[in-house]
């Protein structure tokens, strides 16, 4: 949101952050951006069920006409790196709030976290919460976590994926496919991991498996055939003959030894 003006669509914040970034990288003189001590709070849109339920305290006894009602507008904040309160779950745990367009009110009033519906303080200092507060990202957290992120689509000038320390021009990488997996149209609620009401985008995946394409079978039992089974038996701790039944196809591990044996495939570099 616009720091000077929440209602305005102006993004010259956004200019002043790059300056500064650009030039801190170059090595000149550059002075912090003047909002980076406030809480960094998006705008979201009540869309869904998931984002209504939690407000129900919030509107109870209140005319239909003063509710907060589906597509109206609220708040949303980001927790820092355990900053969480105590005895909550982080993947669990998002605080949202009503529509407040003046930024002063942010560490003022309570926020309400969508999962559980209880109500939490919010700090901007410090390096944990407790069991009311919830020490959550400035922006100045996060335009630091914005410069040195890695770049996922490209890599650095020798093609290695780029780190938090790559510097240079970047080049886009090259993409192998390795396996094919179908998703229902649950992914739809994306939306919700990229507004960060949902913090993995596994979550939101229903997967449909293919047993013409079941990875065990396709690549990683074939990739073990390469292998001196006396070396799998020590390295795997798993019984001659329960390995050979596994590498001839009459038998499937379960999941533990699975997991070991590809472990095997992958540090060996035959998968």
């Amino acid at each position: 949101m616009n720091l000077t003006d929440p209602e305005s669509d102006d993004r010259e914040w956004i200019a002043q952050a790059w300056l500064s970034i650009a030039r801190k990288s170059l090595g000149l003189t550059t002075k912090d951006v003047a909002f980076k001590h406030l809480p960094a709070v998006g705008r979201i849109l009540i869309s869904s069920p998931a984002v209504m339920r939690p407000l129900a305290n919030l509107n109870k006894g209140k005319p239909y006409s003063a509710q907060l009602k589906p597509f109206n507008f609220l708040l949303s904040c980001h927790v820092k790196p355990f900053g969480h309160p105590t005895e909550v779950d982080p993947e669990h745990f998002h605080l949202i709030a009503p529509y407040e367009s003046d930024s002063r009110q942010w560490l003022k009033r309570d926020w309400i976290d969508q999962y559980s519906g209880k109500s939490y303080r919010i700090i901007t200092s410090g390096h944990h919460g407790d069991r009311r507060t919830a020490r959550v990202k400035t922006y100045g957290d996060v335009l630091i976590d914005y410069e040195y992120h890695p770049e996922a689509k490209c890599g650095d000038t020798d093609g290695n994926p780029c780190g938090k320390q790559t510097i240079g021009l970047l080049e886009r990488r090259h993409i192998r496919i390795d396996e094919m997996k179908y998703i229902g149209k649950e992914s739809d609620s994306l939306e919700e991991v990229e507004s960060r009401l949902e913090h993995s985008a596994e979550n939101v995946y229903t997967e449909y498996p293919d047993p013409r394409r079941d990875e065990w079978e396709r690549k990683i039992r074939p990739a073990l055939g390469k292998l001196p089974p006396p070396f799998l038996t020590t390295e795997s701790g798993i019984t001659e003959r329960r390995l050979a039944d596994i590498l001839a196809g009459r038998s499937r591990p379960h999941r533990r030894n699975r997991e070991k044996l590809t472990a095997i495939a992958r540090e060996l570099g035959v998968i």
